[in-house]
């Protein structure tokens, strides 16, 4: 017997083809956390241009091309470990950079999907699914898929989780 522990996610289902998010996804995520980004500098400007002068602003500026790059580099990473997968009794949804997480949702616990998708991921011809459970405060996404691919997804998981309910 080896002695050398397994990490917990060696141990994530085997043979599961996922199914990644759309490329474009990226390209969403870096606009609104640049956004997001944008307003912190621009809220943090004001203060430290009144208190240090215009050697304030330049930090400012600084700042928000600093984080503005690191969030770039993290979005990249954080949508490429995104991905779902359908078995014959339940949902994965797999994401997570630094916090991994693998949500198995069973299709006799869903209660309601969603179909949602802000401006900006109209903009890219992005929409998310969004499952609730039975379970309070349960809540699994899987964004960035393609309005179709979302509603494909949407009416599989609805048809399954009635056949589900069905046979109990």
């Amino acid at each position: 017997m080896n002695a050398r522990a397994v990490p917990v996610w060696d141990l994530w289902p085997g043979g599961i083809e996922w199914q990644p998010m759309s490329p474009k996804l990226r390209t969403v995520w870096m606009l609104r956390s640049l956004l997001n980004v944008l307003i912190l500098a621009v809220v943090a400007a004001v203060p430290l241009t009144i208190w240090l002068g215009w050697e304030g602003l330049l930090w400012a500026l600084g700042g928000y091309v600093l984080l503005a790059g690191l969030r770039v580099l993290t979005v990249v990473r954080t949508v490429r470990t995104w991905g779902y997968a359908e078995r014959d009794q339940d949902l994965l949804v797999r994401h997570g950079l630094l916090t991994r997480r693998l949500s198995i949702v069973p299709y006799g616990r869903i209660q309601l999907i969603d179909l949602s998708a802000g401006p900006i991921e109209r903009m890219f011809g992005l929409t998310s699914v969004q499952v609730r459970t039975a379970a309070l405060g349960s809540n699994t996404e899987v964004p960035g898929l393609d309005p179709m691919v979302a509603a494909a997804l949407r009416d599989r998981l609805a048809v399954r989780a009635a056949e589900v309910r069905e046979g109990l």
